[in-house]
């Protein structure tokens, strides 16, 4: 059983930065590629950032390159999505997924591909 849990999220200045955290308390995490996505009021979900679960292989939505930074810790059952030069346009509730299996050749980025998900932690980013 996989049960994921974000922190981290709050209400900051454009500029700033926030470190969100997704804890697994299920099953060791290393089994699952983990991916971070995001849901603003009005619009659909959309992905954020996903990292494989063998090689660490990452792969980011064009509108956060050079600015957000996903990582893992195996030994602490966590994954990481440190975001810096925080815009407006970043606010929306962000959401830490797993996917069963899979390798390190294709990286998920739908929602689809995802098997668990957590409820969500909101980031305010205020201008």
């Amino acid at each position: 059983q996989v049960q994921l849990a974000e922190s981290g999220g709050g209400l900051v200045q454009a500029g700033a930065s926030l470190r969100l955290s997704c804890t697994n308390s299920g099953r060791t995490f290393s089994m699952y590629a983990m991916g971070w996505f995001r849901q603003a009021p009005g619009k659909e979900r959309e992905f954020v950032a996903a990292i494989t679960r063998l090689l660490g292989r990452t792969h980011y939505a064009d509108f956060v390159k050079g600015r957000f930074t996903i990582s893992r810790d195996s030994a602490k059952n966590t994954g990481y999505l440190q975001m810096n030069s925080l815009k407006p346009e970043d606010t929306a509730t962000y959401y830490c997924a797993a996917k069963s299996g899979g390798g390190d050749v294709s990286i998920p980025s739908n929602v689809a591909q995802y098997d668990y998900w957590g409820q969500g932690t909101q980031v305010t980013v205020s201008s």
